[in-house]
Formats: structure tokens, sequence, C-alpha cells
């Protein structure tokens, strides 16, 4: 029996890269005391098990798969990279660029204090700073070079290994640093800072706080009007200043009519109101009547994804936005940049490229959807033509080479993947008629992509990793820790007097920058609060570009 399952694994090698993901991904999302795995480590090492059987896979089958990886990168974080700036935006950016500045040194540093191959510091690299783009990159670099296959091999079979072993500390060390060392070390309440810092953006117990909850909770109710002066005569919008409550429409004798701000009510109108719940029983209930009225309160409502594209609602605040005539009977339930939710407040800067979950009336949605940006409407299809197209164009431009003191320099096949995703993702915000690939899409390309590519990469390195780990391996794992824990708290320090961040979001930054999302969930829990998320977005846009690029400078420096 074992015999028959080894050999059909050796035949059919497509089954033992399944079987790497399956495993994989049984095994990676499983907490012990607070942590897991992830799911790309535990493929890794169901794939370097499996490799220990022999099985050959060809290298183009990993290839085709990164290069699907990197795109989708590319594409998700394209918005905010190329223009998604906050007034927060230039100094997020420099900050992120000193922060993976010291992310490249400290590990080259590291490298070469211990002596370790060219192989093994790429794979040092990715794993302590978790960046498992970077072995693909560092890879295509490596055959690039003037080397011999013998010692390309050896090489890229070194990166697994050195990734592999750095990574468990780079994820679990990173979290621990920033949520719970980092505070200490500046000496902050996280907790407190971040009720502060909501405070300061119009949350909390603010006269604001309106704007912010009544995104949330909404209802709609029937109300007779009476003879009070004070409704009887005015303009709907002037009835109840500060509150976000809106006349939807109301029935005067037989007739429903749609209101729109200008409406004037008469004594014996019945009017359908809407907005958070405790606006309407508090403020509106005490004045009217409630009365039950079904077919005024049928109103046409729809949930939807917003994506934003217009230029000049990127960067305004949520409390600008919501003065605008077509934000009436619009609510907001929350806002999502680059896969990670953020607060909804008063304050928080809304980006080209992020999508706002919006509820409301259909003829108030449509207006808003036209000044936002497009309707990101649930459909099933992705342009297949244009993913196609715009990896075979990145590939091209990222295949051009050129020397420098005799060493082959290029962006690779996988770099110009890259950089073309960046540039589609942000040209849709500006054209978001093509270039359709769904949320769910978008994230099996980066999981399917990534993991099929380390599951070929762990089964090819797989007979030599053992004695690899033996060789390399305590040693490395302290290199590694070194090379996680110094550009973390260094940069805690530089985000906090050199750049002068509130600690609300300065960790929450500092994440981005190292774009390790399984440390901004443990900050924001540490936190009490999503308020760190607000500093993620813009780092991790420049840190995903940016550490990827640089596994291919790890091998042209160490080399």
């Amino acid at each position: 029996m074992s015999d028959w399952f080894v050999g059909t694994l050796r035949n059919y090698p497509e089954l033992a890269i399944f079987l790497s993901l399956a495993i994989g991904f049984s095994i990676g999302s499983r907490k012990i005391a607070g942590f897991s795995l992830g799911n790309v480590t535990a493929t890794l090492l169901a794939a370097v098990v499996i490799g220990q059987l022999g099985i050959t896979i060809s290298p183009n089958v990993k290839a085709a798969f990164f290069i699907l990886f990197i795109f989708a990168i590319g594409y998700g974080v394209g918005p905010q990279f190329m223009s998604g700036l906050t007034k927060e935006g230039p100094k997020q950016i420099a900050f992120s660029l000193v922060v993976l500045a010291l992310c490249l040194i400290v590990p080259l540093l590291c490298a070469r204090i211990a002596g370790l191959d060219l192989g093994y510091a790429a794979g040092l690299y990715a794993g302590s700073q978790t960046i498992s783009a970077s072995i693909g990159v560092a890879s295509d670099q490596i055959s690039r070079l003037d080397f011999t296959p013998e010692q390309i091999k050896t090489y890229n079979d070194q990166i697994p290994i050195g990734y592999a072993v750095t990574y468990i500390f780079g994820t679990i060390g990173s979290a621990i640093i920033l949520a719970q060392l980092g505070p200490k070390l500046i000496g902050v309440d996280l907790a407190e800072a971040c009720r502060d810092y909501e405070a300061q953006m119009g949350g909390g117990g603010s006269p604001d706080a309106g704007l912010t909850s009544a995104y949330r909770q909404i209802e709609l109710r029937a109300y007779r009007i009476g003879n009070d002066r004070g409704i009887v005569g005015q303009p709907v919008k002037q009835l109840w200043p500060g509150l976000r409550v809106f006349v939807e429409r109301l029935r005067r004798g037989a007739e429903i009519i749609d209101a729109d701000a200008g409406t004037v009510l008469q004594p014996g109108d019945i009017v359908a109101i809407s907005g958070r719940r405790e606006h309407i029983v508090e403020a509106i209930g005490p004045m009217l009547e409630e009365v039950q009225d079904r077919e005024l309160l049928d109103v046409p409502a729809e949930v939807i994804d917003v994506f934003v594209t217009n230029r000049k609602v990127g960067g305004l605040t949520l409390r600008e936005l919501s003065e605008s005539e077509w934000a009436r009977g619009v609510y907001l339930r929350k806002i999502t940049r680059n896969m990670v939710e953020i607060p909804v407040l008063p304050g928080t800067h809304v980006l080209r490229g992020d999508i706002l979950t919006l509820v409301g009336g259909r003829r108030h949605m449509e207006l808003a959807i036209q000044h936002l940006g497009y309707a990101d409407r649930p459909v099933e299809a992705t342009d297949v033509a244009f993913l196609g197209a715009g990896i075979v164009l990145g590939g091209f431009v990222g295949a051009l080479s050129y020397k420098v003191g005799g060493i082959p320099i290029s962006l690779s096949t996988t770099g110009g993947a890259l950089l073309a995703g960046l540039f589609l993702g942000w040209l849709r915000t500006i054209r978001p008629v093509f270039g359709r690939i769904p949320g769910p899409a978008l994230w099996l390309m980066n999981t399917l992509g990534l993991n099929v590519f380390i599951a070929v990469v762990g089964i090819t390195a797989g007979p030599g990793f053992v004695a690899g780990v033996k060789s390399v391996g305590l040693s490395l794992f302290l290199w590694g820790a070194i090379a996680t824990s110094v550009p973390m708290i260094l940069a805690v320090y530089i985000g906090r007097y050199v750049f002068k961040f509130h600690p609300a979001i300065l960790f929450g930054a500092c994440a981005g920058a190292r774009t390790t999302t399984a440390a901004l969930g443990m900050i924001q829990e540490a936190a009490k609060s999503k308020i760190p998320a607000l500093g993620y977005g813009m780092p991790y846009a420049v840190g995903n570009t940016v550490l990827t690029i640089y596994g291919m400078v790890v091998v042209l420096l160490y080399k």
C-alpha cells in the first residue's frame, strides 16, 4: 500500500502539491498559546516532509503560480501605492522607507557576521521579515547570476531552509514587540492612547459622535406630523441640526411623495424618517406620534460595496463627506483598505481604492455612487483577458536586462508583473469599467499562487532540508531573531520621536511597513480598538512592494 502511495505521488507530482496544501491549511490555522504557524509556513513544512519521497516537479509550475501571486499583490495595493495619499501620507511613506531600509540592512549584516551562504542569507531575510514573496524574486535573481547549475540549485535549496527556520519568530516576535514590548518602550498605555485618538477623530463621547455611529444600526419609522410650528413650514434639512436623520418620503392624503432636503412638511403628513436607532427614539419619538404605515415604509433599499475612484473624494474625512448633498440618506457600515477593516470615525480619511460598504434607499445610493466611484456589486466573473495581458506585458518589461559591473540586472518577469499589477490596480480606480477581479478571486490568486509556489519549493528542497537545518538551525534561528527584533524596536522609537506619530497609529504603521497582518491583529487586541489599523494601509502598500523587490537586492548585495 505504501509503495503504491509513494509511486503515485512520484508519477503524478501534481497530487503531491495539493497534498501539501491540504496538510498545510489543515494545521496552519490551529493556534497554540495564541499563535499559529500560518498557512504558508505549514504548507512549506508539509511539502518538505513529502519531498523526502524524492518527487520531481517542473520549475515552470512554481514560476507560473508565483507570477500569478505577484501580479495579484500589485493589483491589490496599487490604488494606495500610486495615489492613496492622506494628509499623513507623505510622512507615512517616508517612515516606511526608513523602516524598510533597516529591514534590509540588519538581515544583511546578520548574515555577513554569521558567515552564511547566499541562499541562507536570502532565506534569513525572507523569514525574519515575513515576506514570502521575496523567495521567488531572490531565487529568480540567483538563477540569472554567473553560477554553475550546481551552485544555483544549492543556493535555491538553502532559501526555504533559511525561511522556515526564521519565519516563526519573524511572525511571533514582531507581534510581541509591537503589541506588548513597544508600548512599554515609549511609556504609553496603548488602550488609553487609542481612546484619546478616537476622541480627536470625533469618536467617543464628542458631540460629533452621532456622525460616526449613524452609519450603523439604522432605523426607518413612520410619524404623523401635528401642528408643531418648529416642524411645520420648515425645510426638512433644518429640522434636526447635528443629527443624521432624514425624511425619506411622506404620505400626503392618498399620495406618497419622495422627499428631498427642501421638502416642507404640513399638518397631517405621515413621514418616513431614517437614522440611527437612538436618534430616532430619543430625538424624534418624543416630538411626534409614531404610526404604522407599511406601504410608506416599504422603501427600496440596498447594501452595496462602493469602490472609491473619484479624485475629489480621496483624502476627505467622513465628516466632510457627510456634509455633501449627495450623502443624504446614505449610511456607512464599514471601510475596507488593503483587505483590512479600518475604524469608521468622523475624522477618518477616505482614500481612492477604499471599499465603502454603504446602506440606504436605492435613489440615494445611486446618487452617492456617482460621486464616490464604482458600485462593486457581487459578480462571479473575472476579467481574465485583462489578467493575462497584464502579466504578459509586465513580464516582457521585467525580462529586459542590462549589466552593471558585469552583473546582469533586471526586474525579472516577476518584478515586471508586480509593477504591472501596481499600475493596472491604480488605473482601475480611474477607469473601473475594465479589469474586474472580484475580491474572492483576488484572494484565491494571492493564496493559491503563493502556496503552490511554496509547496513546489518545499518538495524540491525536501531531500536536503533536514541536513541543512542540522548544520545551521540554531545559529540561523538566533540571527533571524536579531534580524526581526532590531528593525522593529528601532521603528518604534523612530516613529514616535522622529516622525512624531500618535501612539495609537504608530504600531499599526510599524506592522504595515513590515506587512505583518498577524501583528496588527495582536496590536488591535491589546489596544481593544481598531484605531491602529488607520496607520496600517499606506505603509503596507509601500512595504509589500519594496520588501518583495528587496529579495533581488539581497542577492545582488550579498553576492
